[in-house]
This record gives C-alpha cells, structure tokens and sequence, in this order.
C-alpha cells in the first residue's frame, strides 16, 4: 500500500467522521493546482471516489457538470482501511451522529462487533455506544491496553480525529464512565 501523505491522511481521517464519508471541504489552504492533484493521486489510487452530489442535501460540489449538476467527492473503503479505520467504525460515527442509538441488552459489547475481527477502534466505539458507557478500566479489561492508552484512544483518535460527541461523568462504584452521545 502506497505511504500517505499528511494531506492525503488528513483529508481521508476527516471523511470518515462525516456523514456519508464525505471528502469535503478540503482542509484550509488547499486548492486550485494543488486541490486537484491531491484529489486526482487518492482517485486513482482509490481512495477516494467521485459521485453525484445529492443537491436537494446540499452536498458540497467538487465540481459542475453542467445542467444544475454537480458532483462530490466520498472516501471509498479502501480509504478508510488506508488510515486504519474500518468501514464498521465509520458506520458507527455516522450512526452515532445521525440517530439516538438503541439500548444495549446487558452483557453486549466488544462480543457484538459484527464482521470480521473488529479493531479495538471497533470494539471501544462499540463500549461507548452502550446506554451505560464504560470506565478506563472496563475498557482496559476489554482491549489489554493500559489506563493511559485508552485515555489517549477516546480524547485523540474519538474526539479530535473523529469528531466523537463523548461525555464524562464519575459513577459511584465504577468511577468516571464516558459515553458517546446521541443526536435526536
């Protein structure tokens, strides 16, 4: 697999937060020239794929075609999997965004990753996901990491990266749990 530029890992890492994987907007200070040969590299390398913009949506416009049409610009899986994310992750962000998630029956977790071995990204997506949320250490005990691996797990990669809505609160008996917020 090719080595990414920051660019391109930048541009990829922001779709997957977006609904719909969007790839746009690009980040600030790219375009013209240089817009169009960062795209042109992640298109043919299939990275990134070009679609028709849904208007009445108002998705962003990569470009016109004519006729009132346009088209945007969407990260492929394969894209995804090239930042270490797989399309299960990115149908959790995009879910946990969109939609209040149902409630997990007891005991579900990390066991209820459908799809082949889920990452860890995965699995504390999915910890989170549940009406209870979990603790450091019911995430620790879950994935192996340490305390602070985790920590640095849901505040850079879920927050910052992804774009996550994650909340803290302490629990009596099972100390501070976070939970990934649901939009109505």
């Amino acid at each position: 697999m090719p080595k990414l530029t920051d660019t391109q890992f930048l541009i990829l890492t922001r779709a997957s937060a977006r609904p719909g994987n969007l790839a746009l907007p690009l980040p600030d200070g790219l375009h013209g020239a240089a817009a169009k040969m960062a795209i042109g590299r992640m298109i043919k390398l299939g990275f990134i794929e070009e679609v028709e913009a849904k208007l009445r949506r108002k998705d962003p416009l990569w470009r016109e075609t004519g006729d009132g049409h346009g088209t945007t610009l969407i990260a492929t899986e394969a894209g995804l999997a090239a930042v270490g994310i797989e399309p299960l992750v990115s149908r959790a962000v995009a879910s946990a965004r969109r939609m209040k998630a149902e409630p997990a029956s007891e005991g579900e977790g990390v066991s209820s990753i459908p799809g082949p071995a889920g990452t860890k990204q995965a699995a504390i997506i999915a910890l989170l996901q549940r009406s209870e949320g979990a603790s450091i250490a019911e995430i620790v005990a879950a994935t192996g990491w340490l305390a602070h691996s985790v920590r640095g797990m849901i505040s850079g990669a879920l927050k910052k990266k992804l774009g996550l809505p994650i909340t803290s609160e302490k629990v009596e008996d099972r100390g501070v749990v976070h939970r990934i917020l649901t939009m109505d």
